[in-house]
């Protein structure tokens, strides 16, 4: 069996949020919530995930808490890896264990991110302090190309054209 893989593009955005969501309404995607989202990145004690290319995430939206792992990327077009993703109890009880266990902060990325759904794929706008305002467009799924069409076709849809492969993380602490 295939591993599910998180397949996605980000995406500058070059208009305003109102003209964006507009766009993103016209293909018929449904808006689902707008929400601040609160990033902790960790670096591994004994590698570096920035030259692994992987990425472990503790995340707050309100109070829910997750913990995420990302694969490195493997894909040329878009940011395709496998990410493992569950639910936390208590956000700073996961982070005094991460600290514990020898894992060090390797940044905080803070954003407000209004998301939308069209079918099973997730577009999200977001406003990224520090960064300006982004796209992205999302799916799971395993076939790879396939997906990336389905997403390149998308964001032409929706008047984008300047695509980023790296993170938000990288973006802001590695540029």
């Amino acid at each position: 069996m295939e591993q599910l893989l998180e397949i996605e593009l980000k995406c500058y955005c070059d208009v305003a949020p109102d003209i964006i969501e507009e766009r993103i309404k016209s293909i018929g995607a449904e808006f689902v919530e707008t929400r601040q989202e609160h990033d902790i990145y960790f670096n591994h004690p004994s590698r570096d995930f920035k030259s692994t290319d992987e990425a472990l995430r503790l995340r707050k939206i309100g109070d829910r808490y997750r913990i995420t792992y990302k694969g490195p990327k493997i894909s040329d077009v878009t940011k395709a890896r496998v990410e493992q993703e569950t639910s936390v109890g208590n956000f700073d009880t996961m982070k005094n264990i991460l600290l514990s266990l020898g894992f060090v902060e390797s940044g905080v990325v803070i954003k407000l991110r209004k998301i939308f759904s069209a079918g099973d794929t997730e577009i999200s706008i977001d406003m990224v302090d520090g960064l300006g305002l982004f796209v992205e467009i999302e799916k799971v799924g395993v076939l790879k190309e396939h997906i990336e069409k389905e997403i390149l076709d998308i964001a032409q849809k929706l008047g984008l054209s300047r695509f980023e492969r790296k993170s938000y993380l990288e973006l802001k602490y590695f540029s």
